[in-house]
């Protein structure tokens, strides 16, 4: 075979596939991968063996089939692409942060009951139906060894073709378990609840029939902590997906902020950033759900935080440039359609140093074109891979005037 009969996979596409310099997709090829005339595949010397037996069916990983090198290159090319794009050069775009196998501490299952049997795993990758997991390399092992045990649990509580979500999170006191979905029916259906729980040592068990969460078992508060401060945890909170991931984007933001001043804190959540950066100074610190502002609140007066956490919705009423300007940074976490309300009203400030948390570089990209118009400059940005081995991408932009 020579050259002429092949074309030589060049770079990952955002979506996950292979790409020639002629621009041929094709899925699960790997750079530095030959594609044959006939569409098959000679791998190259970055096209690695995947880890997992359910790679590549399972949705909850697309590109096992690279090698580490390869995979933090995409990281840190879905950043780039999307920045120019929008025609914005960032002064550094500093190696990604990649969380390794094994430590995602938040995951969202399905299960399904066919008959005697329970399925339990992620979606095939396009598809509505489930791949039953037997093994996986991106859940903490905390929270894979519940899912035989929960297909047990399942066949007791989840009617015939019917599924429901399996919702885990780990908490300070353990694995903090959701079940939506589910038909509690009969004294034996509760008692295999609380026997559950009290055999794997779940730090929460909260069930949905579809009026709303009630918790089954709680031995005592749940919560998580950040910058070592205890917040109540309400069930399947918004968390960072990994440990690592979120102490590399708490580091990069902290290192932004200025030594004094009051510090806000946008789209708050828990206290993620506003805990962990706001030891020994005020932190005001937005956010629109109720039941974090809440916890946030409670826990910071427990500490003795000097934080006013404000129940604000930023869309509908963002933060305006005089008050922004009162403070001597600004840390903004986003959902995934970015913030372009508040983007532009930071962008009418003058605050000096704004640290931009994002789960979208198109969308952060955006919102960074209309902060540089408005004079700031982008001064780094730090990719992060917390979803390994998927195509999701985070990332941390430093701004400064």
């Amino acid at each position: 075979m020579t050259d002429l009969d092949t074309d030589i996979i060049v770079r990952i596409a955002a979506k996950g596939d292979g790409v020639t310099a002629q621009g041929r997709h094709v899925p699960l090829a790997a750079p530095g991968d030959r594609i044959a005339a006939d569409g098959g595949i000679l791998p190259g010397p970055h096209h690695a063996h995947p880890p997992c037996a359910h790679f590549p069916t399972c949705g909850g990983c697309e590109l096992q089939h690279v090698d580490d090198a390869s995979y933090a290159e995409f990281v840190t090319a879905r950043v780039a692409g999307a920045l120019a794009g929008q025609g914005v050069e960032p002064g550094m775009l500093l190696p990604p942060h990649i969380s390794p196998p094994k430590v995602r501490r938040r995951a969202s299952l399905r299960a399904i009951r066919q008959g005697r049997k329970v399925v339990i795993g992620f979606a095939e990758s396009g598809s509505h139906v489930l791949v039953d997991l037997t093994m996986c390399e991106i859940l903490d092992p905390r929270l894979f060894a519940l899912v035989a045990p929960l297909r047990s649990l399942c066949a007791l509580v989840l009617p015939e073709k019917r599924a429901a979500h399996v919702r885990m999170s780990l908490t300070d006191q353990g694995v903090d378990l959701l079940l939506e979905g589910v038909r509690i029916e009969g004294l034996a259906a509760d008692e295999a609840l609380l026997a559950f729980a009290q055999h794997h040592g779940l730090a929460r068990l909260t069930i949905d029939e579809g009026e709303g969460p009630q918790t089954r078992w709680e031995p005592e508060p749940v919560t998580v902590s950040f910058g070592g401060v205890p917040v109540a945890f309400p069930p399947f909170a918004f968390l960072q997906v990994t440990p690592d991931g979120e102490a590399a984007l708490v580091r990069e933001a902290g290192a932004a902020m200025p030594a004094q001043g009051a510090i806000a804190d946008l789209f708050c959540g828990l206290g993620t950033f506003a805990l962990a950066l706001g030891q020994g100074r005020p932190v005001y610190a937005a956010e629109a759900a109720r039941d974090l502002v809440l916890s946030l609140k409670s826990a910071a007066n427990r500490a003795q935080r000097r934080m006013a956490a404000d129940h604000r919705d930023l869309f509908r009423r963002p933060l305006t440039p005089a008050e922004i300007d009162r403070f001597a940074g600004i840390v903004i976490d986003p959902p995934r359609a970015g913030a372009q309300e508040q983007v532009m009203q930071l962008a009418a400030s003058r605050v000096p140093v704004i640290a931009y948390i994002s789960c979208n570089p198109a969308s952060f990209a955006r919102d960074a074109a209309h902060l540089v118009a408005g004079g700031y400059r982008l001064e780094r940005v730090r990719p992060v891979g917390q979803f390994r081995w998927s195509t999701h991408v985070e990332l941390v932009g430093i701004f400064r005037r």
